[in-house]
């Protein structure tokens, strides 16, 4: 039973103020998405306590693990193509719902980082001799960008996406060294190996993945985002987005880290590209 027939016909057992936050939720399940603790209470007209209570009674952890029930549930559409998405929709339709599921799979993972994970991850990284990077299909790309971030940073980075390469860097690595691997689903069999590979030379292994994946049971440290899209069916979107997202976390983590002279290097580094653009005055419109 999915979570909106369960609130249907569990309504006449809750509570007067949890059948309120039942009936808002039921009233617009898409806005229920989107919004905070804070506003699903006003608008129910109840505590926050209240709404956390009614989650609990409804077998999730909190109003975080509800949402993510509540898009799973809304969370139907075009195979391979999203799963917000249907025929008959247009432009105005399908981009709209492609920017709200986005923004609700962000907000999704956002309550769910862990901050002290984040912390220990940015430590891991700001001592790390040598980063790696690596990322299959949808995730190659991230791992791409997050050579391009960290390059720049006085650590020798680099970036596989052939695994043959990720397996022979792995070989290679040590103690000090880091490879970072991205995958949303954590089941790529070859991941799996790569990361048993790399540990057992030494090097530390963060992943970047779903909770309860297999891949996070090989990771010296995981950075886990649970996001409401089944890649096995739907073409990956906002799975990447979030991922995207992590690693301009822990960029700006190691950033800060390093401290002002890091950062005043950084800045003459930013100076040097700025030769190799066209000044914003001599541009002309025409």
């Amino acid at each position: 039973m999915n979570i909106l027939d369960k609130i249907q016909t569990e309504l006449a057992k809750f509570s007067k103020s949890e059948r309120k936050v039942a009936e808002a939720i039921l009233a617009t399940p898409q806005s229920a998405i989107h919004t905070s603790i804070a506003l699903l209470a006003k608008q129910a007209d109840v505590s926050e306590p209240t709404v956390n209570r009614f989650c609990r009674r409804l077998d999730t952890k909190g109003f975080p693990d509800f949402k993510l029930h509540l898009a799973q549930c809304l969370a139907h559409g075009t195979p391979y193509v999203n799963r917000h998405v249907e025929e008959t929709d247009g432009a105005d339709s399908y981009t709209s719902k492609i920017f709200q599921s986005s923004m609700a799979a962000l907000n999704l993972a956002h309550q769910e980082l862990d901050a002290q994970i984040i912390n220990r991850a940015v430590d891991i990284l700001t001592q790390a001799k040598t980063i790696s990077f690596f990322g299959m299909g949808a995730s190659t790309a991230v791992a791409q960008d997050a050579q391009n971030k960290f390059f720049r940073f006085n650590v020798p980075v680099v970036f596989y996406n052939d695994v043959l390469m990720q397996k022979m860097s792995c070989i290679n690595a040590t103690t000090g060294d880091v490879i970072v691997l991205i995958s949303h689903t954590g089941r790529t069999k070859y991941l799996i190996e790569i990361a048993r590979l790399a540990q057992k030379n030494g090097a530390a292994v963060i992943g970047i993945t779903s909770s309860n994946a297999p891949l996070v049971r090989e990771c010296t440290l995981a950075i886990t985002a649970s996001v409401p899209e089944d890649t096995d069916v739907y073409m990956p979107m906002a799975s990447r987005l979030v991922q995207l997202v992590i690693i301009d976390v822990l960029a700006t983590g190691f950033t800060l880290r390093r401290g002002p002279q890091f950062r005043e290097n950084l800045k003459r580094a930013k100076d040097v590209l700025r030769e190799s653009r066209v000044d914003k005055e001599h541009l002309v419109c025409t």
